[in-house]
C-alpha cells in the first residue's frame, strides 16, 4: 500500500508537467493567429501574409512528423520531451529576436521562429498523450489524465488570443514588442518544465524497437496511398480549423466598434 502511495506521489510532479505541456501546445500554436494582426499593422502585409505564421507552424508538422516518430524510437519519451521543450524555447526566442531585428528582416525572422516552434509542437503532440496515459497507470485513470490535459489545452487556446488582444488592443499600431509578455511566459514555462523533467524519474511507455535504416523508415510509410491521402486530408482540415480564428480576428479588428481586444476574446471562444 505504501509503495503504491509513494509511486502515486512521485508521479504527481511529472503529471503536472505533462498537463502544462499539453497547454503549451495550444498556447504557442494559437499565438500565431493574433500575431497575424500584429504583422499586418507593423509591416503592412496582406491578410494572406499575416497567416503565414500559422502556415509555418503547421508546415513544420509535415516536415517533422515521421522524423519525430523515429526520434521517439531511438531515444525514448523523456529525451524526446526534453528535446521538444528545448526546441520550443528556441522557437519562441527567435520570435522574440524578431522584435529586435531590423524592420527589413523582422518579418522573416518571426516566420523562422514560428517554423522552429512548429517542430516542438509536433514532438510534444507525439509525447504528451502516451506519457500521461502511462503516468496514470493506463486504463480509466490514464484516460482521465488525458482528458484533463485536453481540457487545459483548450483553456490555453482560449486564453492566448484573448491575452494578446488585451496587450495590443489599446495601441494605435501594434508591434511585435507589444507581445513580448506572452513570449516571456512561454520561455519561462518551457525553462521550468525542462529542468523539472530533467530531474525527475518517469516511466517510459513501451516502444516497439525498429531496426530498419533511417531511409527505410522515412520511405516506408509513404508507400501507402491511404497514408498519404490521410495526411493531406488532415493537413487541409487543420488549415481550415486554425485559419478560421485568424481570419476572424482580421475581420473583427477592422470594425472600430469592436476593436482588437474584443476580436481576440471572440476568437478565443472559437476553441
Amino acid at each position: 500500500m505504501n509503495t503504491k502511495t509513494n509511486q502515486t506521489t512521485n508521479r504527481i510532479v511529472p503529471i503536472i508537467m505533462m498537463i502544462v505541456l499539453f497547454g503549451m501546445i495550444s498556447f504557442v500554436t494559437n499565438l500565431a493567429a493574433p500575431m497575424g494582426q500584429v504583422l499586418k499593422e507593423q509591416f503592412g502585409v496582406s491578410n494572406f501574409q499575416g497567416l503565414l505564421g500559422n502556415a509555418a507552424n503547421f508546415i513544420a508538422y509535415a516536415v517533422m512528423g515521421i522524423p519525430g516518430g523515429i526520434l521517439l524510437q531511438r531515444v525514448g519519451y523523456k529525451k524526446t520531451a526534453l528535446i521538444a521543450i528545448a526546441v520550443g524555447f528556441l522557437g519562441i526566442f527567435v520570435q522574440f529576436l524578431s522584435g529586435h531585428s531590423p524592420q527589413s528582416a523582422a518579418f522573416g525572422v518571426y516566420l523562422l521562429g514560428a517554423f522552429v516552434a512548429g517542430f516542438s509542437m509536433c514532438l510534444l503532440n507525439i509525447v504528451v498523450n502516451p506519457m500521461l496515459n502511462t503516468l496514470g497507470g493506463g486504463g480509466n485513470k490514464g484516460n482521465q489524465l488525458i482528458q484533463v490535459g485536453g481540457s487545459f489545452n483548450s483553456l490555453m487556446a482560449t486564453f492566448t488570443p484573448a491575452f494578446v488582444g488585451v496587450l495590443i488592443g489599446e495601441t494605435a499600431k501594434a508591434n511585435i514588442k507589444d507581445v513580448f509578455p506572452v513570449m516571456y511566459i512561454a520561455m519561462g514555462v518551457f525553462a521550468v518544465v525542462f529542468f523539472v523533467l530533467w530531474a525527475v524519474n518517469i516511466p517510459e511507455p513501451y516502444i516497439t524497437k525498429n531496426k530498419d535504416s533511417l531511409k527505410q523508415l522515412m520511405t516506408g510509410a509513404l508507400k501507402f496511398r491511404h497514408f498519404l491521402l490521410g495526411a493531406i486530408a488532415i493537413f487541409v482540415y487543420v488549415g481550415v480549423e486554425v485559419g478560421t480564428p485568424g481570419v476572424m480576428i482580421y475581420w473583427l479588428s477592422e470594425h472600430p466598434e469592436v476593436g482588437k481586444t474584443i476580436a481576440g476574446v471572440v476568437a478565443g471562444t472559437y476553441w
